[in-house]
């Protein structure tokens, strides 16, 4: 087995990478995958809280890069799947306490293991960005319909580029009500200012505030717009043959705009 290691990147922080990076994890471990997430953050992880593992943490991956124990001591399988695990990231240490060779040795190593690898990027471009990228075949970059999150993807798109990554946008956080009135850019807006080929959008659902307090993958709750939404990603990695969603859901932002300055 040789795995797909894919980096979960943004350039602004909030916008969802860790939310997306569980659940993708958990939709495509659903679908008969062998995954592992890694926390790429360094000093401030979280995925271990998203995932409700933060309790069986003994080892991590700073350790695992340093010799201090073996992949598979410092590894945590899901409570809730036989085929997810993760690697949790180091509370204590500094970003720059490993380097992007120490990444790539590791992903290396451990894609003979899965059949995917995820690694959730910290956000910003310094250390953590380059480390969690080492490892990486591909790119996912994670955006909000907000033109602060969408003026930082820019630049991480040139980033990703010069490192060789091909890079498939999520947009994430789409409220269709807000589009429609014009308030909200809408995703053929994001995906027109950044050029780059969408995977998918997730649906703006306050279930995802839920499943994160919970440790629960908002995938495994039926009834979640967002969780459907990930499935559907997820089933687009695999290479299934899912629609990807309408991306234009009447007036938007931009055209909205337009309007005001002709009429002016």
């Amino acid at each position: 087995m040789t795995g797909r290691s894919i980096v979960i990147t943004s350039g602004k922080g909030g916008v969802g990478k860790t939310t997306t990076t569980a659940n993708l994890g958990a939709a495509l471990s659903m679908k008969g995958k062998r995954v592992l997430v890694i926390d790429g953050d360094i000093g401030l992880r979280n995925l271990d809280v998203i995932m409700g593992l933060e309790n069986r943490i003994v080892f991590n991956l700073v350790d695992v890069a340093k010799g201090v124990c073996r992949a598979q001591q410092a590894i945590i399988k899901s409570k809730k799947s036989n085929n997810l695990f993760l690697l949790p990231a180091s509370q204590t240490d500094d970003k720059d306490v490993i380097c992007p060779a120490d990444m790539q040795d590791l992903v290396k190593k451990l894609k003979q293991e899965f059949h995917f690898i995820l690694i959730d990027s910290p956000a910003g471009i310094e250390q953590g960005f380059r480390n969690a990228c080492a490892g990486a075949d591909e790119a996912l970059l994670v955006t909000t319909p907000e033109v602060s999150a969408i003026r930082d993807a820019d630049r991480v798109i040139g980033l990703l580029a010069t490192q060789g990554l091909e890079t498939s946008l999520i947009i994430n956080r789409v409220d269709k009500d807000m589009v429609r009135r014009g308030d909200m850019l809408s995703p053929q807006d994001v995906i027109d200012i950044l050029g780059i080929e969408q995977i998918g959008l997730v649906l703006r659902d306050n279930e995802v505030v839920v499943s994160a307090n919970t440790g629960e993958p908002v995938v495994y709750n039926p009834k979640s717009k967002a969780g459907l939404s990930f499935l559907r990603i997820a089933e687009r990695l695999i290479g299934g043959e899912v629609p990807v969603e309408d991306s234009d859901f009447g007036l938007s932002l931009w055209a909205k705009i337009g309007k005001r300055l002709r009429a002016a």
